[in-house]
């Protein structure tokens, strides 16, 4: 026993954080003024956060961004005894979350040290929450993100969602065009009417004109008796969706432009027109100008489709993505599957240095693969061969399209790995051999 306490008595500093960061909860204190001095790495699978995008920020500051709710640090301050409270955070991560105040001579908050222990599959059908699917057109309004690129197009959303006007949103598959689309839809006017979505592309042409329009009784041989209402007529006073809108034939792209600019259209079979009040989101893989420099596509129906455009960036180009999203699909995935599967860093690093060509949709169909098949932990040989061969060499893990691209991914790297070490400017400093006020320009850019 004496042993082990003079051995105890050895550990550094070092060794004690690295032996927190094993802990099953999350760690989490603040100072005084409710600036956060430290977190343990489980904070990354609660919040798809780096601990360097952590530590030295206010509480504040991430709380007021939508990371979690509600709050526990008023209740602390206002008692200056331990609470607890259930919190949920915007990956889909539900927490038991305990504060304790550390009161100084004074009797005043010296630090706020929490920890958050995962909820259980049994408190989260208690709670009743429904599960989040960020590719899902019936997913909650949440969009996970870090990036800047899609938090500005989420701005813009919020000023062309008052509008009635029409919106193509352009981008590779598997970006989330569906999930603006519907973001769009429940932050409108029409959010209390139907949101419909029309996969222009998976429905054969002769059909999609009669599921769009409806027909009338007798309309064609095999018509359902009574006819059938269409989808158009289904979305009155609220959105349709028509995704994949290249893939529609040139007969169809020209009662679809009279939709839009009339409002009005003919059910098949019939002579009389039905006037609708929607409104048109579209969405394209494909370069429509090009299709129209090709006959392929509509001059006049581009150009009203094309009133108001989203580009959706892949997943490549926002990298600071993956972390998030791997994390809320691992929590969506393991609570429908009974499961509470995690991943290891070096996986986590392979998934973040991957260039996604299916995006999104890629990376959440392996998540779900990954659970279901995995261990425990999952690791870097659970991955498909596929991602190991593309991964094997270390020079493919920055793909510059540069010097200056890859001197700056590796400054971002060494500057971002020392401040989740230190946690100071003059240590960064000191630790990469530079002027703490390069240091401090450096933490600002990167951390």
């Amino acid at each position: 026993m004496e042993n082990f306490i003079l051995k105890s008595v050895d550990l550094t500093l070092e060794s004690m954080l690295k032996i927190l960061d094993y802990s099953s909860d999350e760690i989490y204190v603040m100072d005084s003024e409710t600036r956060i001095v430290y977190v343990n790495k489980v904070c990354e699978k609660h919040y798809g956060l780096k601990k360097a995008d952590v530590i030295g920020k206010l509480n504040d500051e991430l709380f007021n961004k939508g990371y979690w709710g509600p709050s526990i640090v008023p209740e602390v301050f206002k008692s200056k005894e331990p609470v607890s409270l259930r919190q949920q955070t915007y990956i889909g991560a539900e927490l038991l979350t305990r504060a304790i105040p550390i009161l100084n001579e004074a009797g005043e908050i010296e630090y706020i040290v929490t920890t958050a222990t995962e909820l259980k599959s049994f408190n989260r059908l208690i709670m009743k929450r429904e599960q989040k699917e960020i590719t899902s057109d019936s997913s909650a309004n949440t969009i996970i993100t870090n990036s800047e690129k899609v938090k500005s197009i989420l701005k813009f959303c919020k000023k062309i969602a008052p509008t009635d006007s029409t919106i193509l949103i352009h981008g590779e598959s598997g970006t989330g065009k569906g999930v603006v689309a519907h973001h769009l839809h429940s932050i409108s006017k029409r959010k209390d009417g139907p949101f419909l979505t029309v996969n222009c592309a998976a429905i054969p042409a002769d059909l999609l004109e009669s599921e769009l329009f409806g027909y009338t009784n007798g309309a064609f041989t095999g018509a359902i008796k009574g006819g059938k209402t269409g989808l158009l007529e289904a979305a009155h006073n609220g959105t349709i969706f028509l995704d994949e809108i290249g893939e529609l034939a040139l007969p169809l792209q020209a009662k679809v432009l009279q939709v839009i600019q009339d409002k009005q259209f003919i059910p098949i079979g019939s002579n009389d027109s039905k006037t609708v009040d929607i409104r048109i989101i579209t969405a394209t893989n494909q370069d429509l100008l090009k299709m129209v420099e090709n006959k392929t596509f509509r001059e006049d129906l581009y150009y009203r489709l094309n009133v108001i455009d989203i580009h959706m960036p892949p997943l490549s180009d926002r990298k600071e993505d993956i972390v998030p999203l791997t994390y809320n699909f691992l929590n969506g995935f393991n609570n429908k599957y009974n499961m509470n599967k995690l991943i290891s860093e070096e996986c986590l690093n392979m998934l973040y240095y991957y260039s996604w060509p299916g995006n999104v949709r890629q990376l959440e169909n392996l998540i779900e693969r990954l659970v279901i098949t995995s261990d425990s932990l999952i690791e870097v040989d659970d991955l498909p061969e596929v991602i190991r061969t593309s991964m094997e060499n270390t020079a493919e893990l920055i793909h510059p399209h540069s010097l200056d691209d890859a001197l700056n991914e590796v400054t971002k790297t060494l500057v971002r790995k020392s401040y989740q070490q230190n946690s100071s400017s003059r240590a960064v400093a000191k630790d990469l051999n530079i002027s703490q006020s390069k240091a401090s320009r450096l933490i600002r850019e990167f951390c």
